[in-house]
């Protein structure tokens, strides 16, 4: 017998700000976060602006000791999470640290410790390497640091499924608090990536705007001009909790967690299936686990990369599982504003999948004036929208083919 599973603490590091509340306000406002590099000359690379999180001070949360010692994806991991546990009361409850557990991953890990390693190496030799640089650079890195910073000794890993990694992270978490392995979990996903050699792969990839003299006008998902999309940088993390445990300890519930599906294309490494059958396999069976059917759904946050091919693959799969109720249910993708935090990037969506729920406010589609054809569902366009939203799925798609589906629903005793 499945354990009902509900969401008691949020936490965010966004390009639009560096906690829940200012990230939420900015995509109700419609605001971007997108903006030219600056970390960074940018200059040689064809696409010269991302999602940066901007005036993140890491020794606003460290000593210099520990900053050193962590990379910024472990740092964004370690912030977010912070806040999801402070909002949650979780730390403040006699709970038993041997059943709470961790599940935040990344894509690509430490990479801007990898890459200074390399260097060093190169230019000064193997003797100068930093000693914590192994370490460092893992992948389940954030994982274990929060495992290790709170004292947590419950499943503690990172799940990887490239840009799709963010939601199996949570759902994964879901399912482990549902049987029974787990009275808790931090859940999420994280990724610190904006490196000119990432950019330069994305770009001879032809994955990426090109929208230099615009940057907040260059994620336009669904839209007939749309030419790629926006790499950003960020995380968000989520606690989970059995309802049995959250209730026992007076906890505010946010939502309860009730599906979650996933699957992959088998296809290509890069191209989604025009048709949109592999996410329409991970979309069905994350209505299955939940008990639901199409028109259960009250919101979309789609994938929605704002590439030539995933935005309307992704309109064919909620096509080919919705029928006729894909014209009447409210879809947006709110990487229009935050652009792609890659293994972030389901997390802080079904993030505000939970906000949407809370406040009946759905975050509009920015930058989409003129409709591509092919993708003709309701994308919330432009402006935020008040709707009852009982119900609301994120989908996420990623390298490899990986889907991933979550369902998250307003709880009800």
């Amino acid at each position: 017998m499945f354990k009902r599973v509900v969401i008691t603490g949020l936490g965010a590091v966004t390009p639009l700000g560096h906690d829940v509340p200012s990230t939420w306000e900015a995509l109700k406002a419609g605001r971007s976060g997108i903006r030219r590099i600056t970390s960074f000359d940018p200059s040689n690379l064809a696409t010269q602006f991302a999602g940066e999180v901007v005036d993140f001070d890491p020794l606003k949360y460290f000593d210099r000791r520990e900053a050193r010692r962590m990379d910024r994806v472990t740092q964004f991991a370690i912030v977010a999470a912070d806040e999801a546990l402070a909002d949650s009361g979780l730390l403040n409850a006699p709970i038993n640290k041997d059943r709470i557990g961790v599940v935040v991953s990344s894509a690509v890990g430490g990479i801007t410790t990898l890459l200074e390693n390399q260097e060093i190496l190169r230019t000064r030799g193997p003797n100068k390497l930093n000693p914590w640089f192994i370490p460092m650079m893992l992948v389940d890195t954030p994982s274990a640091q929060l495992g290790i910073r709170y004292g947590f000794r419950g499943p503690n890993m990172a799940v990887v499924t490239a840009c799709a990694t963010g939601s199996n992270a949570v759902g994964e978490a879901f399912e482990m608090v549902a049987r029974g392995a787990a009275d808790a979990i931090v859940a999420g996903g994280a990724e610190a990536a904006l490196l000119p050699i990432v950019i330069a792969g994305f770009d001879v990839m032809g994955a990426m705007s090109l929208r230099n003299d615009a940057p907040e006008k260059a994620c336009r998902p669904f839209d007939r001009d749309r030419d790629g999309f926006v790499v950003s940088e960020g995380a968000a993390v989520m606690v989970l909790e059995s309802l049995e445990h959250a209730l026992a300890r007076g906890a505010r519930i946010y939502a309860e967690f009730a599906g979650y599906g996933t699957s992959v294309d088998a296809d290509h490494m890069a191209a989604p299936l025009a048709s949109g059958e592999g996410a329409a396999v991970a979309i069905r069976a994350a209505l299955a686990r939940a008990g639901m059917q199409p028109t259960d759904i009250d919101y979309i946050n789609a994938h929605g990369t704002s590439t030539k091919l995933n935005d309307v693959a992704e309109t064919n799969a909620i096509k080919l599982v919705f029928g006729e109720h894909a014209y009447k249910v409210p879809i947006s993708s709110t990487k229009s504003m935050t652009g792609h935090l890659l293994a972030g990037a389901g997390a802080l969506e079904a993030l505000v999948c939970v906000k949407t729920i809370e406040e009946g406010i759905i975050p509009p589609t920015i930058n989409l004036e003129n409709p591509d054809p092919e993708c003709d569902l309701d994308y919330v366009p432009n402006v935020a929208r008040r709707a009852n939203v009982r119900v609301a799925m994120s989908n996420s798609f990623g390298f490899g083919g990986h889907n991933a589906t979550v369902i998250i629903k307003r709880y009800e005793a």
